[in-house]
């Protein structure tokens, strides 16, 4: 017997049609690179998205084909989130920070037909034209007065496609299960891998993360979306944030530390989302700063990528009252699969177990599944201690890569294989350990490079830390600590002793490098990859002299 329901489906074209409608007066605000901010209403929004849609369809963009960004965070860019899709197009969001080879490699791959750009990226542009993007067939350069010349064609101007559609536009109907988004992961290794997220998906996303328990997107929030608008479209704030009608505010154009900071004082901000190394560099611009900032309506800020630290946490709390939440996700979810609320029933316990379990990577949202498996392949139990891979399942999870022979490494039976390993609570709170590949085998043992570098960068005169292992000619493997120090005065010893008290004796790294910054990866991750390719080349003085001794000059601080 079939349900006797209404057969719409789950497509953000019907995200906007509410928004419109609901929070028509509710505002969508960027930074300029003037100072000042460009503001307009969702109703305004929502009229020019029917611009794009239909000046693209008129340009000659058809449904299922990839139009490409390589753009900031601001009103534009956010304007192709719902006008491509709406149209039965799909939004291929360009990582702006990859090499040009890789990037290449992303638009030829997904077969882009279309090229929205900023302005500032037309150097990069030609490179990519001259390295060869042959499906490409038209460029859409995003900015105000006149075309600036290029070596490359056709360019039409942004607004120009604004200024040919219309208003009216309607927004066809189709499968929910239709193409909206591309996105690649960050791939630590090898060619990136692509990622298809249907409409389904994402909209179911954003009702999860719209819950009270999970982020809580309201009406109420003034929200800043931090995180980049190519990576994993940015976490999905922006449809979240529309859904609900929420105040939308974006960095804009070339964004620093301190613009962030001006951001929250100046429009109210309330929450934000991003990088742990951005909530880090946002605290030392502040201690740096001569001005008192008022950051007090900051309730919330969302810190992801991997766990923040206790002493991040504490800092901001202490500083403005903010609470610093955390998740798990990744691309191939679309990309959150769990979020970390306390639940009422542990809401009692003392400050070092509240602590502990905001540590923790959360527990599945809705619609997801989640176990961890050994390596004989048997389930483990949810019992905190048992250590295996993470593998995931939902409807918001890839079930293959796009055009990829990679997907029978990671997809199997139905599941999404992680490539995390960590352990399940009782509670179902999941404690990621490491990535696969990123835990140290010592011995025949197993040393978690996650925990070490949380526990560095609790100690108060560490800025930063990450652990990676170097080989051993007695052990194969062992830790080595790259730490940033918050002050100079930090010694070897005094860490090794902060370490002893809370880890057995073979987990304490056998060296510790102090220096002036930690690599980071394109989505602001520490980049391990990068320090074991250096130290690969030569040992550990080849390290510190790449990455700079921490008691050399430091120009950057």
């Amino acid at each position: 017997m079939d349900g006797l329901m209404m057969d719409q489906p789950l497509l953000l074209s019907g995200l906007l049609w509410r928004t419109e409608r609901l929070f028509h007066d509710k505002k969508v605000i960027t930074r300029l690179e003037n100072g000042g901010y460009h503001e307009y209403t969702y109703a305004d929004y929502a009229k020019r998205v029917r611009r794009l849609a239909s000046g693209l369809e008129l340009g000659g963009v058809k449904p299922g084909e990839r139009v490409g960004t390589i753009a900031w965070n601001h009103y534009r860019h956010f304007e192709t989130y719902f006008a491509v899709p709406g149209m039965g197009a799909v939004l291929h969001t360009i990582n702006m920070r990859l090499f040009p080879e890789q990037q290449q490699y992303l638009i030829n791959h997904a077969g882009d037909t279309v090229l929205i750009l900023d302005e500032d990226q037309i150097p990069l542009v030609t490179q990519l034209v001259e390295l060869g993007i042959p499906s490409v067939r038209a460029f859409v350069v995003i900015g105000d007065g006149p075309l600036p010349e290029t070596s490359f064609g056709p360019v039409l101007r942004y607004e120009d496609i604004i200024s040919t559609g219309s208003e009216a536009w309607e927004f066809p109907s189709f499968d929910e299960n239709t193409a909206a988004a591309m996105c690649y992961t960050s791939a630590t290794t090898g060619d990136p891998k692509g990622v298809v997220y249907s409409h389904r998906a994402m909209v179911l996303q954003s009702m999860c993360l719209a819950m009270h328990d999970k982020l809580n997107m309201s009406e109420s929030q003034v929200w800043l979306e931090v995180a980049p608008m190519f990576h994993a479209n940015g976490w999905n704030i922006p449809h979240t944030a529309l859904l609900q009608g929420a105040t939308l505010v974006f960095p804009g154009i070339h964004p620093a530390d301190g613009d962030y900071v001006k951001i929250i004082q100046d429009l109210g901000v309330t929450g934000m989302n991003g990088a742990v190394t951005i909530g880090t560099m946002m605290r030392d611009f502040i201690k740096d700063s001569p001005h008192d900032w008022d950051l007090r309506s900051l309730t919330t800020m969302w810190l992801g990528g991997q766990a923040p630290s206790r002493a991040i946490m504490e800092w901001w709390a202490d500083t403005y009252g903010t609470w610093v939440v955390q998740g798990y996700g990744m691309t191939e979810c679309t990309p959150q699969i769990c979020f970390n609320s306390i639940k009422s029933t542990l809401s009692g316990g003392s400050e070092e177990d509240t602590f502990a379990l905001r540590q923790k990577g959360g527990q599945p949202i809705p619609l997801m599944k989640i176990k961890t498996v050994g390596e004989d392949g048997v389930e483990l139990p949810w019992d905190g201690e048992s250590v295996g891979d993470f593998w995931v399942q939902s409807p918001f999870t890839a079930s293959e890569y796009y055009d990829d022979e990679r997907t029978k490494e990671n997809m199997i039976d139905g599941w999404f294989r992680t490539g995390d390993v960590g352990s399940i609570d009782p509670d179902g709170y999941v404690v990621i350990r490491d990535r696969s590949k990123d835990l140290i085998k010592s011995g025949g043992e197993w040393i978690s490079s996650i925990d070490l570098e949380n526990a560095l960068m609790a100690h108060p005169k560490v800025r930063e830390a990450t652990v990676v292992s170097v080989p051993s000619d007695k052990w194969l493997e062992r830790p080595m600590a790259c730490v940033v120090p918050e002050d100079l005065s930090v010694t070897e010893g005094e860490l090794r002793t902060y370490l002893a008290k809370q880890f057995a004796k073979w987990w304490i790294p056998d060296s510790f490098l102090f220096i002036q910054a930690v690599p980071k990866t394109s989505v602001g991750k520490y980049n391990k990859k990068e320090i074991r390719r250096i130290y690969g080349e030569g040992g550990a003085d080849c390290l510190v002299t790449v990455l700079g001794a921490a008691d050399a000059p430091l120009a950057s601080r």
